[in-house]
């Protein structure tokens, strides 16, 4: 008996979870410099009394530790970027297997830093996996989303979520003096991501490469319905592969689209600015002022055990990122980022109250330490997971690409300029600096609520037609409420 239509079958799973390996690397990636920030520090100087024979200044040595948290999300707007070309001219599974040189390169430069006394060898390999993880945000949710049925594929989207959150909290751990966050196992714990690199490498090939992307790209339409048919286990493929072919007649008829059209074009406008304000609504919220400087947030509240407390928010991020995934095709993707970014807000708040009452009591301490994983939690429900795929969602295979790089690369600019800016308005705001993001939640939430769709359960077509019906009445009641002036109005 063949299984239903859209069954999570074996090699469906098998191939989003060697895929979902690149996501567990950026989340790796992402924790694993802040742990052992002070050995790495005195490494910094011992290099340079290596060198020069004299202590490094304490202002080089900011500005070097600055310049190694930042550099990675540098180098992710440039990966980020450059995501379209790779998907378009290697294929997603093969542009996955290639980026992984930049994880080899970049973990193996980080690793051998220490032995070189190099500085820059560090700083130069962060930047390095720094664009690896930039291809990764682009090209695993475009892989997960294109071989996934509808029916799984906010559920299977998730699983990209998933992967980074693991990676943070693995990293964390590790991190862990009595670990490998010591003066002596550093460099391993920096280079750890060339093993998971060369373990992806390993898998990849036995991987599919997207059916979408064979069909409508490469037009091969018959090695396409036999990668559709091992996908689902079924011989009956024959509804999705016309709805990719219904998609792939739509997109011949299209010219390439640019970075540029996305915002020049009618059609693609409205999605690009709703994936784009989903990336900000994700970096925006908090999370990662949360994540890069909870250790000292703790130590202001006065908890005890900071680094532990810390582990244990990486924990609660883990599991609601799982509960994320079990819900997320029942509730849908609309009314789970609202949820998380309204409770976000509300705890943002309740954390300032807490910050700015410790000092009057011991059990505010521990009113930031619920604040904080609820504020987590709520952020895996909705706008941790949901802005990576609900891309993929929103736009056909045209312009999929483009409309992946441009929404990755809004995020790590906004990843970089929260790590960069946070500690200048903490200094600044001091227990009231959550309320800048409270403020930033409440926008994102009223701009959802009133522009972003339902995307659970629908297809590429039925999605991008609705932004159409859309385009037609906004320029419909442009074009008679011009008229009436007498107004000629130009072409478009």
């Amino acid at each position: 008996m063949e299984p239903k239509k859209g069954k999570l079958t074996c090699s469906l799973a098998f191939a989003v979870l060697v895929a979902a390996i690149g996501s567990l690397q950026f989340g790796y990636n992402t924790g694993v410099i802040n742990a052992p920030e002070k050995v790495i520090k005195s490494f910094y100087n011992d290099t340079f009394i290596h060198r020069y024979n004299k202590s490094i200044s304490s202002s080089l040595l900011t500005s070097l530790w600055s310049l190694s948290v930042a550099i990675f999300s540098v180098g992710g707007m440039v990966g980020s970027l450059s995501v379209g070309y790779f998907a378009n001219r290697f294929g997603r599974k093969n542009a996955m297997l290639l980026v992984n040189v930049f994880a080899l390169v970049g973990g193996a430069l980080m690793a051998l830093s220490k032995v070189a006394w190099s500085i820059e060898m560090l700083i130069i390999g962060r930047f390095i996996i720094g664009v690896f993880s930039g291809f990764c945000t682009g090209l695993v949710p475009m892989y997960i989303g294109e071989l996934a049925p509808t029916a799984y594929r906010g559920a299977l989207g998730t699983l990209n979520q998933l992967g980074i959150v693991i990676g943070i909290l693995v990293a964390q751990i590790f991190g862990l003096d009595v670990i490998l966050g010591s003066v002596t196992y550093w460099p391993l714990l920096l280079g750890i991501t060339v093993l998971l690199a060369i373990i992806q490498c390993i898998l990849l090939p036995f991987c599919p490469e997207s059916p979408r992307y064979l069909l409508m790209v490469k037009k091969e339409d018959e090695k396409a319905k036999e990668i559709l048919q091992q996908l689902r286990q079924s011989q009956d493929v024959d509804i999705e592969m016309a709805e990719m072919k219904e998609e792939g007649e739509r997109m011949a008829q299209e010219k390439p689209v640019s970075f540029i059209e996305l915002f020049r074009m009618r059609q693609y406008r409205q999605p690009i600015i709703i994936a784009i304000v989903l990336q900000l609504s994700q970096q925006l919220s908090g999370i990662n002022a949360v994540f890069y400087y909870s250790t000292s947030i703790f130590e202001t509240a006065k908890v005890p055990n900071p680094i532990y407390a810390t582990i244990g928010a990486g924990i609660v991020n883990v599991v609601f990122t799982v509960v994320s995934l079990l819900v997320v095709e029942r509730a849908g993707r609309r009314t789970l980022h609202l949820t998380g970014l309204g409770g976000m807000a509300v705890f943002a708040l309740l954390l300032t109250i807490a910050l700015r009452l410790r000092e009057t009591a011991m059990g505010w301490s521990y009113v930031s330490i619920v604040a904080i994983y609820l504020f987590v939690a709520l952020f895996e429900i909705g706008p941790g997971p949901i802005p990576w795929f609900i891309v993929a969602e929103l736009f056909s295979q045209g312009p999929r690409p483009a409309a992946m790089a441009v929404s990755g690369c809004s995020n790590w600019t906004a990843n970089f300029l929260v790590g960069m800016l946070f500690p200048y308005a903490a200094d600044g705001c001091g227990p009231y600096v959550f309320l800048i993001f409270m403020i930033f939640l409440i926008l994102f939430f009223i701009f959802t609520f009133f522009k972003v769709p339902e995307t659970r359960g629908r297809t590429f077509e039925d999605i991008a037609r609705e932004f159409q019906k859309s385009k037609d009445v906004d320029h419909g009641s442009r074009r008679n409420s011009v008229e009436l002036t007498g107004v000629k109005l130009p072409p478009e």
